[in-house]
């Protein structure tokens, strides 16, 4: 949950500096947070191999450390 967590927060940066686009703040919140954790719920309710339940459980962390990230960057924007 470690590495997902830092995978949250690093692709939660680099999107950040990829996308210009207007987006509003709560389809960002429900892109976010909504992507990672129903694929994450999937993959660890349907899982018969331990690797399966670990991925899942990696892209649960990574929701919220990319949300993290995001809401880091508002608060030091002053947005």
């Amino acid at each position: 949950m470690l590495v997902g967590a830092a995978v949250g927060i690093l692709t939660g940066i680099g999107l950040t500096l990829l996308v210009r686009a207007p987006l509003r703040p709560d389809a960002a919140i429900a892109l976010v947070l909504g992507g990672p954790s129903i694929a994450g719920l999937v993959l660890v309710f349907v899982s018969s191999r331990r690797w399966v339940t670990a991925l899942g459980a990696a892209l649960l962390a990574m929701a919220v450390g990319w949300f993290g990230t995001l809401a880091a960057i508002q608060v030091v924007s002053g947005a």
